[in-house]
């Protein structure tokens, strides 16, 4: 008789092994198919599916670039299903730079820049007008005010820019243009803004130079510049530079745009809601809704700056009347690569994204 016993396992051949594991990764794989249902659904029902994008700044701090900053702080960003990175630059030409490289998807810089590089066979394109003026200030060092009266007094001096190729180098260059001078009459020294632009002119590494809030108002205040051309109004614009002059928005490449029309719409919605913001609030209001560090240690200075520079921006997001053609005057004065070339200024800016920002509020 056969003894009865347990029945051995069979030999763990590769067959088996192969079986096995094929069997542990089924179930790995219905475990994480299943979390990962579980997970959309989560993320359906509360609209988490955000669409990255990184946007550069020319400054984040500065005043003239408020709206950026303020679309991410009220939110409207991710009511339109955005997941917006704001990148902080020097100077606007960094951030030109960094959008021509394709490291970011657009940019908060001046229209000018559209301009300039289309006379580079470069084309950018303005998708949202933020301001109407420059929202700059040319500021001369008090040592030096009862000698640099206007821009003809530029002569031998050196003048602070945020960067070469920046807007406040077009906007100086232009100035000093037309006071009657040469480019070689003065030299311009890049400072960046902020700190670095107030320890400039305190070390007399610059006498005059252009800025904007809140550095404007720090130097004011502590008496150590004084104002020399002040365009922070379309009216003070107009006379400095004889006409209205679009300046803060939001620019992409036109290759970016004809791929991505869908996201660059939910942008010009996100960013037509903060200018019609800006417009029914007050400076006061306005400012209670930024980041606390964005005041350098003086919120009453900052909302002081920003009543008296808050006609610069645009109500709605739109390209001021006749302002593009006030740009392409302007560059032609002093900017060689722009001088003689034909600029097709339709091809710098578009209307369409605010038009249709505007008929989903509401006009």
């Amino acid at each position: 008789m056969r003894k009865r016993g347990r029945i051995s396992p069979p030999r763990e051949g590769p067959a088996m092994s192969t079986f096995r594991a094929s069997r542990k990764a089924g179930s790995r794989l219905k475990a994480f198919v299943g979390t990962l249902a579980l997970a959309t659904g989560l993320m359906a029902s509360s609209g988490a599916f955000a669409e990255k994008l990184t946007i550069i700044v020319g400054g984040m701090e500065k005043q003239i670039y408020l709206p950026a900053a303020l679309t991410r702080e009220l939110g409207y960003f991710k009511d339109e299903g955005l997941d917006v990175e704001l990148i902080n630059s020097r100077a606007g030409v960094e951030a030109e730079n960094e959008l021509l490289a394709g490291a970011v998807h657009g940019v908060v810089g001046f229209y000018d820049h559209t301009i300039d590089l289309q006379a580079k066979g470069k084309y950018l394109k303005s998708i949202v007008q933020f301001s109407q003026a420059p929202g700059e200030v040319q500021l001369v060092s008090t040592k030096y005010a009862d000698e640099i009266k206007s821009p003809a007094d530029f002569k031998g001096r050196t003048l602070g820019v945020t960067g070469l190729g920046s807007s406040t180098d077009f906007l100086t260059r232009y100035l000093a243009s037309r006071g009657g001078l040469k480019a070689g009459d003065y030299t311009l020294l890049p400072v960046g803004a902020g700190n670095t632009f107030i320890a400039a002119m305190k070390q007399d590494q610059i006498q005059s130079g252009m800025t904007t809030e809140p550095t404007i108002g720090q130097l004011l205040k502590t008496g150590q510049a004084k104002i020399l051309v002040d365009m922070r109004t379309p009216e003070m614009t107009a006379a400095a530079l004889g006409g209205p002059y679009p300046a803060a928005s939001f620019y992409v490449q036109q290759s970016w745009l004809d791929a991505h029309p869908d996201e660059a719409q939910k942008l010009a919605n996100a960013f037509v809601k903060t200018m019609r913001f800006i417009a029914s609030h007050s400076a006061a209001e306005i400012a209670d809704k930024m980041p606390k560090d964005y005041y350098v240690g003086d919120k009453d200075l900052y909302i002081q700056g920003l009543a008296a520079g808050k006609a610069q921006f645009t109500p709605d997001g739109r390209m001021p009347k006749d302002g593009p053609e006030t740009v392409l005057k302007v560059l032609q004065a002093f900017a060689k690569n722009v001088q003689g070339k034909q600029i097709d200024l339709s091809k710098t800016y578009t209307t369409s994204f605010v038009d249709n920002a505007a008929k989903a509020l509401g006009n």
